[in-house]
């Protein structure tokens, strides 16, 4: 159980926020129309939770799946809780994908139960554009309860599935998360002088309520939280409207 203590100043802070000038939207989409054309809603359901876990145990990955909630986050309309059970999180790298440190609000939990507590309870508050945690276990009595935490409200639930141990699969337990996403890095573009460019992840939907899976190459968030078609993939996409459109 979550230490009463602990949820009694997360009420107190969450009392203090701003909630006003919100325009609730149904889902908030990825603006990319390869992606958001193939999600049941149009884009990720706000009032639902997601789980995004990394596609290996290697820090790469996980890197790559923390700013691909970081990206929806930015994206959200408002403050957000991230919980966290270790220090790992890196606020420059957060601001990167979008996250600005100010709009963040950190709790620690000492075990998944707690985390999730803390979760449910930002989730009920009203007042946050998303919840993010990040577990090892969670079943699906947990997860359901914070799906029905997030619905009928305006806040974005991420749950992040942690490996608890190399070769293990984070999403294979079931859930009630409305999506399921499994994160890869990818090689980056190639640049005319030696270095890296910009980075690229393997994107992979294995499951969402209403809809089919898929995957998709995508360049990794920028500054604005928005991840992008590689430029080869999305002038291909192009020409391929264009040829539609003459062919009519």
């Amino acid at each position: 159980m979550a230490d009463p203590a602990v949820l009694k100043q997360l009420r107190e802070t969450l009392s203090g926020l701003e909630t006003g000038g919100f325009r609730r939207r149904p889902a908030l989409p990825f603006g990319i129309e390869k992606i958001d054309s193939r999600l049941a809603n149009e884009g990720l359901r706000l009032d639902a939770l997601h789980e995004v876990a990394a596609g290996s145990h290697d820090m790469s990955d996980d890197c790559a799946a923390t700013l691909f909630m970081a990206g929806i986050a930015a994206r959200a309309w408002g403050p957000v809780l991230w919980v966290v059970r270790r220090h790992d999180l890196f606020a420059p790298g957060l601001s990167q994908a979008g996250l600005d440190a100010k709009r963040l609000l950190y709790a620690e939990a000492a075990d998944d139960a707690e985390m999730l507590a803390i979760m449910e309870e930002g989730l009920r508050h009203r007042g946050l554009g998303a919840v993010i945690g990040e577990a090892k276990r969670a079943d699906m009595t947990a997860t359901r309860r914070l799906q029905l935490a997030a619905e009928g409200g305006r806040t974005i639930a991420l749950l992040l599935r942690r490996h608890a141990r190399e070769g293990d699969d984070p999403l294979a337990a079931p859930s009630a998360a409305v999506t399921r996403w499994r994160i890869t890095c990818a090689p980056s573009a190639p640049l005319p002088v030696e270095g890296i460019g910009r980075a690229r992840w393997h994107l992979a939907l294995v499951r969402q309520k209403g809809g089919e899976p898929f995957t998709q190459i995508v360049e990794a968030s920028d500054e604005t939280g928005r991840c992008a078609l590689p430029a080869a993939m999305a002038d291909r996409t192009a020409a391929s409207g264009r040829a539609n459109r003459r062919a009519a």
